[in-house]
């Protein structure tokens, strides 16, 4: 494969992987919901008014029976859906808690556990106003009672955005599937070629050689660091708060890591098509599902946990988010770089010791 052709495939690869950022999110908002309000009382509207004020709610229109949600349901016209029982504002009035059953289409988990927490938040909030505007009307002054004010904060990432927490994961994704990709492919190919024979008989040295088979590579990933790192910044409005040269001295060891990856699988891969398939396996699933990119890795079992130290992206995952989001510096992230040092370095040495035994 040509060089022009690969750096162009792997532009290409780099570009794909950073459109999905438009598509992935974590973030639900605007949730399709139908009401079915069987008490049509005054009280009755103003509650249902906070769920049609709400960011998360999407109030579409409302059903005449229980059989409307369940089609609405059906034809994913909605997912969620507010039922008042009758009697709301009668039982408001007479001091008992007013009836009212929410209810979650629970085939997308997440939306459902977070409408799930949404509307209790909301149902308490509304109780307190119900239970002050009794004990006012009923005479009880409730200034002299004591009562808990708790101040929650979000740090680092307040807003609670799900671009600020996948973008910096997502820049150590796709370096590693373009690095490791091209490296193992290219090199297999230029074996079968000839080409590789021609230069291990040349008075390069063996270090010389890898050095110059790596840097094409490097210094493609490197690009499409500083690419990905301007577009988290300028385009997707990511904060970063750390310090650069942490940044860039720990994504060059990333990169010099994957790039030792790939030369092991093309020291061992038979052809371009395996090589092609278990660099895939191996940048793509542990980038994806062992480095913290898309699930905490205190969240996975225990045994996979293990697993996850041995990729390089467990490591940088941690300093890109650590870097962009928290202002961490040297002195919290040094063991994370040791270990992406420690792993570029017998990464590069297995390989260039493999290769030294397949030209012999």
């Amino acid at each position: 494969m040509p060089a022009s052709a690969s750096a162009s495939s792997a532009c290409f690869l780099a570009t794909s992987l950073l459109t999905l950022l438009w598509a992935l999110t974590a973030d639900v908002s605007n949730v399709p919901t139908v009401i079915l309000d069987q008490d049509q009382t005054a009280a009755s509207r103003a509650y249902l008014a906070a769920y049609e004020n709400s960011d998360f709610f999407n109030v579409k229109g409302s059903v005449a029976s229980m059989a409307g949600i369940d089609r609405a349901f059906e034809s994913n016209q909605a997912r969620a859906a507010v039922v008042i029982r009758s009697g709301f504002e009668a039982q408001q009035a007479a001091g008992r808690k007013g009836e009212v059953l929410v209810l979650l289409d629970g085939t997308e988990p997440t939306g459902a556990q977070l409408g799930q927490a949404f509307a209790s938040a909301l149902n308490a909030q509304l109780n307190q106003q119900v239970a002050l505007e009794w004990a006012t009307s009923n005479g009880a002054d409730l200034s002299a009672v004591g009562a808990l004010e708790p101040r929650l904060r979000t740090w680092y990432n307040p807003e609670g955005s799900s671009t600020a927490f996948l973008v910096p994961g997502l820049l150590v994704v796709i370096v590693m599937i373009v690095t490791v990709q091209q490296t193992a492919v290219t090199l297999v190919k230029e074996r079968d070629q000839g080409t590789y024979q021609q230069m291990v008989v040349s008075p390069l040295r063996q270090w010389e050689l890898m050095v110059g088979k790596m840097a094409p590579w490097a210094t493609l990933g490197f690009v499409d660091t500083v690419a990905i790192a301007l577009a988290a910044v300028f385009v997707f409005k990511v904060p970063l708060r750390g310090d650069l040269t942490l940044l860039a001295v720990s994504m060059m060891l990333f990169i010099l890591c994957s790039l030792g990856i790939g030369l092991i699988i093309s020291a061992r891969a038979k052809s371009a098509e395996s090589a092609n398939i278990v660099a895939l396996l191996i940048s793509f699933l542990p980038a994806f599902m062992l480095s913290g990119f898309a699930f905490p890795l205190d969240q996975i079992p225990p045994f996979l946990q293990l697993i996850s130290y041995a990729f390089p992206g467990r490591y940088m995952v941690a300093i890109s988010r650590a870097v962009f989001l928290k202002d961490a510096g040297w002195d919290v992230m040094w063991p994370q770089v040791l270990a992406l040092a420690i792993y570029a370095l017998l990464t590069i040495v297995i390989a260039s010791r493999l290769y030294g035994r397949r030209s012999a």
